[in-house]
C-alpha cells in the first residue's frame, strides 16, 4: 500500500525538478563564457537601416539573375546558393565558371557575409558592395566583358529599368553598375541566420545539449578562439594558415592584394557560423571533412594534436552555429 502511494509521487517530483529546476551551476558557467567570449549574432547588418524593400527586392532578383554571366549559365546563386537547405555556398572544392574552368579558390558562404571586416580570402574587397562587383566581370566566373556590356543587357530587359528607377528615385540615371551591386549587397544583408548558440547565449539554457556544452568547453580549452572570436567566430582578422606547423599550398593569399613578404599565405579567417553545412573547407577546398578540417586547424595554426574523442565534441558544438531554418 505505502510503494503504490510513494511511487506515483516520486513520479511526480521528479517531474517537477525537471521542468522547474532551473540550469546546473556548470551549466551557468558555460553560458556566461559564451556570452562573454563569444556573443550573440546582432539581429541586423550594418547598412542594412538604410535598405528599402524595392532595393532589397530588385538585389534578389539580381542575385539569381543569369544574364549577368556572359553566356547566361551562372547567377551569383550558382556559387553561393541560397536555396533550401544550402547554406550559401556549392559546396565543390572551387567552383565552375560559366564556361567550365574552375577557379583557384573554394567560394566561401554568403551567409552572415555582411558581419564580415573585409570580403574574399584576400580581403581583396573592402565590403559587400565592392564583392559583388567582382565576380561578375571576372573572366573565370562570370566572364562578363565590361561593366557597359552588363548595363546594355539590364537596359534591354522589359523589367529592369522600372525596377532600378524604383529603387533608387532619387537618382537621374538609376541603372548603373554601382546601383546593381549595391542592390545584391542589400539583399544579401538579409541573409542573417540565427542558430541555437544564439538562444543560449540570449539565456535559453536549453537551446544546446549538455553533449554540446562540453563541446564548447572543448573548443575552448584548445585555444581555437585564439582566431575565431567574436560573434562569428571568425572574419575579424587575418593569419597565416600554417602559423604553427607549414600548410602546404601555392596559393600566396593576400600577398597577392599587398605584395608585403609578411603577407604571405595569409588569409582572412572564416567564419565558424554554419560552418557544419559549409564543406569541403580551407581555401583550397582540399579537406572533405568537418573532423579533418578541426584537426588540421588544431595541428597547423595551434601546434597540438586532438584526439578523435576531443574532434569529436568539437564538432558537436560547432554544429550548434548553423542556422536553425538550414540544419538538419
Amino acid at each position: 500500500m505505502l510503494k503504490q502511494i510513494f511511487t506515483p509521487f516520486l513520479m511526480t517530483a521528479v517531474l517537477f525538478s525537471l521542468v522547474f529546476c532551473g540550469p546546473s551551476e556548470e551549466t551557468k558557467e558555460i553560458q556566461g563564457k559564451a556570452k562573454q567570449i563569444i556573443g550573440a549574432l546582432p539581429e541586423k547588418m550594418p547598412g542594412s537601416e538604410n535598405d528599402s524593400e524595392k532595393l532589397i527586392s530588385l538585389g534578389k532578383k539580381l542575385y539569381f539573375e543569369k544574364k549577368l554571366s556572359m553566356n547566361e549559365s551562372q547567377s551569383c546563386n550558382s556559387c553561393h546558393n541560397i536555396e533550401g537547405k544550402f547554406a550559401g555556398v556549392d559546396n565543390l572544392p572551387t567552383s565552375p565558371g560559366a564556361f567550365g574552368k574552375n577557379g583557384d579558390r573554394n567560394s566561401p558562404t554568403v551567409l552572415n557575409a555582411g558581419f564580415h571586416f573585409v570580403q574574399f580570402w584576400d580581403g581583396r574587397a573592402a565590403d559587400l558592395k565592392a564583392q559583388a562587383k567582382g565576380p561578375i566581370l571576372n573572366p573565370v566566373e562570370m566572364a562578363m566583358p565590361s561593366e557597359k556590356e552588363v548595363l546594355k543587357r539590364i537596359n534591354e530587359d522589359s523589367e529592369y529599368p522600372k525596377l532600378f528607377a524604383e529603387a533608387f528615385p532619387n537618382d537621374k540615371d538609376p541603372v548603373t553598375y554601382d546601383n546593381l551591386a549595391g542592390a545584391i549587397a542589400a539583399f544579401e544583408r538579409t541573409l542573417v541566420t540565427p542558430s541555437r548558440f544564439d538562444d543560449f547565449v540570449k539565456g535559453d539554457f536549453k537551446a544546446i545539449s549538455k553533449a554540446e556544452q562540453e563541446g564548447f568547453k572543448s573548443f575552448l580549452a584548445a585555444g581555437c578562439t585564439s582566431c575565431h572570436s567574436g560573434n562569428l567566430l571568425g572574419g575579424n582578422s587575418y593569419r597565416k594558415v600554417g602559423l604553427v606547423n607549414e600548410y602546404k599550398t601555392e596559393d600566396l593569399g593576400r600577398f597577392n592584394v599587398t605584395k608585403k613578404p609578411e603577407d604571405k599565405f595569409v588569409f582572412k579567417v572564416p567564419s565558424l557560423r554554419n560552418i557544419t553545412l559549409t564543406g569541403p573547407y580551407f581555401h583550397d577546398g582540399k579537406i572533405a571533412t568537418i573532423e579533418e578540417a578541426v584537426q588540421k586547424m588544431a595541428y597547423h595554426q595551434l601546434g597540438i594534436n586532438l584526439s578523435e574523442e576531443e574532434t569529436k565534441k568539437i564538432v558537436l558544438f560547432l554544429g550548434t552555429l548553423a542556422d536553425k531554418n538550414r540544419a538538419n
